[in-house]
C-alpha cells in the first residue's frame, strides 16, 4: 500500500506540473526535421509514425500531438488523457520523450527544436513512473541533442584495446560524428553524452551503472544485473523477473544519474555479452524500443513479455 501511495503521489505531481503552462509559445518559424511517434505497450504497438507531422512555428510538444491525432486533455490542456481513443487509467498512462530523453517539464511547455524526435507511449507504470532515457530514438540524442542543446559525445571503454570499443566508435564515425575516447569516468566534468562500453563487472565505479542492479524504479530499465554482473535478469512491465541469462548476455540501455546527461550502456555479463550488444547497436535493432537485451544472439525488447 505504501508503494502504491508513493507512485500515485509521483504521478499526481507530474500531472500538476503539466498543468502549469499553456499550449503556445508565440509565432515563429516551424522547426525542421521533426518526427512524431505514438505507440503503446513500451513501443510494442505503433499508432502513428511520421517523419513529416503537421506542425506550426508556435507549437509545443502537446500542440503538435493535437494537430496529428485525436487527443483529449485535462488540467487546462496540459495533461494527455487519451490519444486515438486510448485512455489512461488502470495503472497505465501516456508518457513522452524527446530524442530519447524523458522531459523534465510538461508537454504544454516543452518547445520543439530542429531535429526533435517526439515519442509518446502509453504504458503501465506500476513498476516505475519515471523512465529517464530510452534507446529507441537512436541516433538521437547524439545527433541533435535534447532541449535544443547539443552535447559532445564521449565513448568510455573499460577495455580500450577491445574490438568492441573500436566497433562502437565505427558506428558513430559512419554517421560522421566525432567522439572523444577515454576510460571510465576519467573526465572530471560530466557535460557529455556518455556511451559506456564494457562488461558490467568492470563498471563498479560508475554510480549511474550501479542503478542497473536495482529495480526499474531506480534505473528506468526493465532489466538488472545480479551475481556481481554475471547474470542478467529480464523483467516484465510489472518489474517481475521473466528470465535470467548468464554468460554471453548483453544489454543496451540508457539511464540518468541525479539529473546529469543520459548515459548509454553497451554492456553484458562478460566480454561475449558485450560483443553481442555491440552487434545489436544499430538503428534497425533499437528502433522504437525502450531498451534491448541480447540473449543467444536474439535481441529482446524490454520490458520482456511474459512467457
Amino acid at each position: 500500500m505504501g508503494r502504491t501511495r508513493t507512485i500515485r503521489a509521483s504521478v499526481a505531481a507530474f500531472v500538476a506540473a503539466l498543468a502549469l503552462a499553456g499550449c503556445g509559445l508565440g509565432a515563429g518559424t516551424a522547426p525542421e526535421h521533426v518526427a512524431l511517434l505514438v505507440t503503446r505497450g513500451f513501443g510494442a504497438g505503433t499508432l502513428i509514425a511520421t517523419e513529416a507531422p503537421k506542425i506550426d512555428g508556435a507549437d509545443t510538444v502537446i500542440r503538435m500531438l493535437e494537430r496529428n491525432a485525436k487527443v483529449t486533455t485535462a488540467f487546462g490542456g496540459g495533461f494527455v488523457q487519451s490519444v486515438s481513443k486510448i485512455s489512461g487509467g488502470g495503472g497505465s498512462a501516456w508518457f513522452y520523450y524527446v530524442n530519447g530523453v524523458q522531459a523534465g517539464k510538461g508537454a504544454a511547455s516543452t518547445r520543439l527544436h530542429n531535429g526533435d524526435r517526439v515519442w509518446w507511449d502509453f504504458h503501465n507504470w506500476s513498476a516505475t513512473d519515471s523512465i529517464p532515457a530510452v534507446v529507441g530514438s537512436f541516433p538521437e540524442p547524439f545527433v541533435d541533442g535534447y532541449g535544443g542543446k547539443h552535447l559532445p559525445l564521449r565513448i568510455e571503454c573499460t577495455q580500450p584495446s577491445a574490438k568492441t570499443c573500436s566497433a562502437v566508435e565505427g558506428v558513430f564515425s559512419a554517421m560522421k560524428m566525432i567522439a572523444s575516447l577515454g576510460c571510465l569516468l576519467c573526465s572530471p566534468e560530466n557535460q557529455s553524452l556518455r556511451v559506456v562500453v564494457g562488461p558490467f563487472d568492470t563498471l563498479s565505479s560508475d554510480p549511474a551503472a550501479e542503478q542497473l542492479t536495482g529495480p526499474p524504479a531506480r534505473s528506468g530499465v526493465y532489466a538488472r544485473f545480479t551475481d556481481s554482473g554475471r547474470r542478467l535478469e529480464l523483467l516484465d512491465q510489472g518489474g517481475h523477473v521473466v528470465a535470467t541469462a548468464g554468460a554471453g548476455a548483453g544489454l543496451i540501455a540508457a539511464t540518468r544519474f541525479r539529473g546529469q546527461p543520459p548515459v548509454w550502456y553497451i554492456t553484458g555479463t562478460n566480454a561475449a555479452g558485450v560483443a553481442a550488444a555491440v552487434q545489436a547497436f544499430n538503428a534497425q535493432t533499437l528502433d522504437d524500443h525502450f531498451a534491448i537485451a541480447v540473449v543467444a544472439d536474439a535481441a529482446i525488447p524490454l520490458p520482456d513479455a511474459e512467457r
